[in-house]
């Protein structure tokens, strides 16, 4: 079981950030991070989650006419900021990644049962990458409020990958938090049956 420690730094203590100090985030965090997240469960280890990190100004301009106006101030300011995807062809890489059964012949000519599983298991593994992310000592902002089909054509063009959300990362500037909102109760938000 993780200590106290952990579980401050993974869940209690971790906030949204929107605010960044001015200082760089080394590929080998990230790269900690993703190797930290890869490792959490998907459906037949389908693994569709998909990243491209902007950290150029070439590409920040690129994302930049694509954001919601409340994103692009912090956006910006963010050392790193992670368009999560998910893949479509994740099917083709079910040999490689299921070997003990021919799990890509359950998706064939299922464009329903690819999408939703696609969408489902990326968006889980994004939320292991999160954690991940706060693991390694990174802060995180992660957002919708993006144009999706623009991101995707700068971004994804010649893929079958699409954008899901966005995650700001860096090291947060407690400066810039907000009062942490209110959580639902377990009452509120389950019940046993």
């Amino acid at each position: 079981m993780l200590d106290d420690a952990a579980l401050n730094l993974l869940f209690r203590d971790a906030r949204t950030h929107s605010a960044w100090l001015d200082k760089p985030v080394a590929e080998d965090t990230l790269r900690r991070a993703f190797d930290l997240a890869r490792m959490g469960p998907t459906a037949a280890n389908c693994q569709p989650m998909r990243v491209v990190f902007v950290t150029t100004a070439e590409a920040k301009a690129a994302l930049k006419p694509l954001l919601a106006p409340g994103n692009v101030d912090k956006t910006m300011a963010a050392p790193v900021t992670a368009i999560v995807g998910f893949d479509l062809g994740f099917p083709d890489t079910l040999p490689r990644l299921f070997p003990h059964a021919d799990a890509k012949s359950w998706f064939s000519g299922n464009a329903p049962l690819i999408e939703g599983t696609a969408f489902r298991n990326g968006t889980l593994q994004a939320g292991y990458f999160l954690l991940a992310l706060r693991a390694v000592g990174l802060d995180c902002g992660p957002m919708s409020g993006f144009d999706n089909a623009g991101v995707d054509a700068a971004f994804f063009a010649g893929s079958e990958v699409r954008s899901n959300f966005l995650i700001n990362i860096g090291y947060g500037d407690a400066k810039g938090l907000y009062p942490r909102s209110p959580r639902l109760d377990f009452s509120d938000a389950c019940r046993m049956a």
